[in-house]
């Protein structure tokens, strides 16, 4: 049987003094408490009896109040078919279905968990989501388009602005969403999520694969709050046949063997800016698409007898490629500033904080913002038309691949854990058999006639 006393939570006070009441239900050696809304000074608290003291001006309504939720705690347990009900449970049937926190206050405790992990594009773009949220629980459709497009596109500038001015840190901005009580999970159902979708699609010009990432989040939360039993699950607005979430497929076009060339014959003037961002895009395709936010941090160090030894950023996997001697040549470009760069290969990185696991991550993003901007001009030199970016070199290796590479091969060269991943993505670029049964039936001869 579970313990259940109110207490005082004295770590809580408040400016004034108060300090909240909370029911504290403990078993099995856990815990939950369940905010009553009422405050005390300390002198009017009597902690072994757990009531109020009658220096206080409303003690026995207070009091009385105490008893009833102390009550409907106890029957909670006393009534429950279920023997086994959990703490947390416990505290969501007292808080009722609804839910006990508000979508954002437990958006923002998982984005603090993702940052203190050092998870920091995980963290951006989920707070990216929460930002897009706000948007829409505060716009009115009675104003016109362009003045809502055009007051979110003034509040995203200023936030980064402050950002980068040092003004505004990323934990004040999780800070900001977890006081927001504006938004309750039992709000989220069918007809909010299609609204929500219209939003980013209208106001936000937002492509279908980044919306389904925001509806993904939105469920990876819902899921979280059931299990912590903050909400009741008749709330789920993913179940059975309402919101269904489609992960979709774009078209990977990635560079021709001449396109490619093209790019390696291009003359540049040395230690340029473009001159690196030359080097870097042919370094990720000469390793088998391997992401530009790794190669802008590759050391000296993950080179050893003739070999590329590193760890993929985006799953942790361990991964060893002999170097071609094209990579080889770019490589040996750098020798002469391994100091300078401080052990880096590419100087992306020389101004980092070593120390500072989120100062290299925003010099990392800072870098691939710049490296997609020199690409577009790389792609004017040479009269490529396609949007040359920094992962179209995954996708062009994948393209000159075609077929002609085993598949379990390619999965090992991606880092694909499961080999469907590689076999759908490789779809993409296998034309072949699709491009001669269309010729079959487009460039048909008719039959001799007999006569």
């Amino acid at each position: 049987m579970a313990n259940i006393k109110i207490v005082l939570r004295k770590n809580m006070m408040k400016k004034d003094g108060t300090i909240p009441l909370a029911l504290r239900i403990s078993e099995n050696y856990k815990t939950n408490y369940k905010w009553l809304g009422q405050y005390v000074l300390e002198k009017d608290w009597d902690q072994v009896f757990g009531t109020v003291k009658r220096s206080h001006p409303n003690y026995r309504k207070l009091n009385n109040f105490l008893m009833k939720k102390l009550t409907e705690a106890n029957n909670v347990y006393f009534d429950s078919k279920d023997e086994r009900i959990t703490t947390k449970q416990a505290k969501q049937k007292l808080t009722g279905p609804g839910g006990s926190k508000s979508f954002f206050t437990v958006a923002a405790e998982r984005v603090k968990t993702k940052y203190d992990r050092g998870t920091f594009s995980v963290a951006k773009s989920e707070l990216s989501i929460l930002y897009n949220l706000e948007e829409f629980l505060s716009y009115k459709s009675s104003i016109p388009k362009n003045e809502v497009i055009e007051g979110i596109k003034q509040r995203r500038k200023i936030r980064v602005s402050k950002t980068r001015k040092g003004e505004f840190s990323f934990l004040e901005r999780i800070n900001h969403f977890k006081k927001n009580q504006h938004l309750k999970f039992k709000d989220i159902d069918e007809a909010f999520l299609e609204k929500f979708k219209t939003f980013c699609t209208v106001y936000l010009n937002q492509k279908t694969r980044t919306i389904t990432n925001q509806l993904i989040f939105i469920r990876t939360l819902f899921n979280i709050a059931i299990k912590d039993g903050i909400v009741s699950p008749k709330f789920y607005p993913f179940a059975g046949e309402k919101e269904r979430i489609r992960i979709g497929s774009g078209n990977k076009i990635g560079l021709t063997i001449k396109e490619v060339e093209k790019i390696e014959a291009l003359e540049l003037v040395n230690g340029s800016t473009i001159w690196h961002t030359h080097n870097a895009w042919l370094i990720a395709f000469y390793f088998a698409g391997i992401r530009i936010s790794d190669v802008v941090k590759l050391r000296w160090s993950d080179f050893k007898d003739g070999r590329l030894y590193y760890i993929m950023n985006k799953n942790e996997k361990p991964l060893t490629l002999k170097i071609p001697d094209k990579a080889l040549s770019i490589i040996n470009c750098y020798k002469g500033e391994k100091d300078i760069n401080r052990g880096y290969v590419f100087p992306f990185l020389s101004k980092a904080n070593l120390k500072n696991t989120e100062d290299i991550f925003i010099k990392t993003r800072n870098a691939t913002k710049l490296l997609n901007k020199y690409l577009k001009r790389i792609a004017l030199q040479c009269d490529i038309e396609k949007n040359l970016s920094n992962h179209i070199a995954r996708y062009s290796f994948g393209n000159i691949a075609g077929d002609k590479i085993h598949p379990l091969m390619l999965q090992k060269l991606y880092r694909h854990s499961d080999l469907k991943t590689t076999l759908n993505y490789q779809a993409n670029f296998i034309h072949k058999d699709a491009d001669n049964a269309l010729d079959m039936v487009i460039n048909f001869k008719s039959p001799p006639d007999k006569n």
